[in-house]
Formats: structure tokens, C-alpha cells, sequence
């Protein structure tokens, strides 16, 4: 797993972003959180996750987008972490799952058939709105295909060998027009967590930034 400190200034309170798969720093470096640090954690095709990063911070703000949920919930799930708020962005704790998460078929197809091509009928997919796609590829990840073909990979490898992770997320946000991890699986693995359903695709830039940078925390 990658790191990226996108403000650094020392204050006693962090935003921890578990992104999706394929991200990189690029989509967020723009993000100011506020009086807070906020740090993008990326590439899921290992979980080592350097926790001296965390050291010395009073609070936690925990937010992951996608695959990013089930990445931080398999980190984080056995931590005792200084965590105040944890919001669960468009994914589940199982994400390649045909009830509650990808479907197989799809998670399959889209990892055997990725290619240049299918990558950016993907990034479509998730945007699905014009204005949202240009704001996306002003700033779209710098990562080669093959590099996110072999991280799909991991992940889907690290799902099958791996038991559920038994994070308890505070609340849920589902994109009633997400396309990738659709809202009725979605409502199928949120039940139980507070889930608050908004009408946007997988990736939603206003979504993203109120939650990522917050004017008071």
C-alpha cells in the first residue's frame, strides 16, 4: 500500500482516505482538509499499512471510497486507533460479492479484459455525469494499466483467501446511480450501519471533497 500526505501541517487531527482502486494521489491533491492532516492511502496490491504514520494524532477521521472500504477494513479492523468518525463511501466490506458487493462475473471480466480501452469505458461508468468525467480526467490517476490489472488482481486474490473483516463502520453513503457497486447490493451489506443515500454515480467530486474537506471538524 502507498502513502501520500496531502496537507501535513501537524495538527492533532487526521483524515485517513482509503481510495478506490486504481486512484493515486493526482485526484485529490487539490483537497485541503481543513484543521485537519489528511493522508490518501492507494494501491491495494499489498495491505502493509505504515501505522507510524498515524502516531500522534488525538482523532481520526476515517473515510474510504470503494475498494477503499474493504482495504481499510481489513487494516484497521484489529487496531486500537484514536478513530471519531468513520464514513463508508460507495463500497462494501465485501467487495467481490454477487449479493453484496462487484458480482464475480463482472469483477472477473473487467480484470481479464482490461485493457486502454476498457479502462476508460471504466472511468465513464463511474462518473457517468459529463461535467463529473472532466473534472476526473483534469486530474486522473498516473498509473499504467497493467499496474491496475495486476492490483485488481491482488485484491480479488486477498478477498478470496481472506475472512470478512469485522470493522464496524459508523455510516454508510450510497450513490443511488453508482454503476460499479450498485445501491441495491450496497443496501444489502449496509444493514444495521446508518446509510445515507444520495442521487450520484461511483465517483462524485462534490461528495468526495465535502467529506474529505470539511470547513469545521
Amino acid at each position: 500500500m502507498k502513502h501520500y500526505f496531502i496537507q501535513q501541517n501537524y495538527f492533532p487531527r487526521l483524515t485517513l482516505f482509503f481510495a478506490g482502486w486504481g486512484m493515486d494521489e493526482c485526484p485529490f491533491m487539490d483537497y485541503c482538509s481543513g484543521n485537519s492532516d489528511l493522508l490518501v492511502c492507494y494501491d491495494y496490491r499489498s495491505l502493509d499499512f505504515d501505522f507510524t504514520l498515524l502516531q500522534g494524532y488525538q482523532e481520526i477521521r476515517l473515510i474510504a471510497w470503494s475498494m477503499g472500504v474493504w482495504a481499510a477494513s481489513m487494516v484497521l479492523q484489529d487496531m486500537d486507533l484514536p478513530i471519531c468518525e468513520s464514513v463508508a463511501l460507495n463500497g462494501t466490506v465485501t467487495p467481490v460479492d454477487d449479493l453484496k458487493g462487484i458480482s464475480q462475473q463482472v469483477f472477473e471480466g473487467t480484470l481479464e479484459g482490461l485493457n486502454e480501452v476498457t479502462l476508460e469505458k471504466f472511468i465513464r461508468r463511474m462518473c457517468l455525469k459529463k461535467e463529473n468525467l472532466e473534472t476526473f480526467l483534469s486530474k486522473r490517476p498516473q498509473r499504467a494499466v497493467e499496474e491496475l490489472q495486476e492490483e485488481l488482481r491482488r485484491i480479488g486474490e486477498q478477498v478470496k483467501s481472506c475472512a470478512v473483516p469485522s470493522f464496524a463502520w459508523e455510516r454508510a453513503v450510497i450513490g443511488k446511480n453508482d454503476l460499479i457497486f450498485t445501491a441495491v447490493n450496497q443496501r444489502n451489506a449496509w444493514t444495521g450501519t446508518e446509510v445515507a443515500e444520495y442521487d450520484i454515480p461511483h465517483y462524485s467530486e462534490e461528495i468526495m471533497r465535502d467529506l474529505l474537506c470539511p470547513s469545521v471538524i
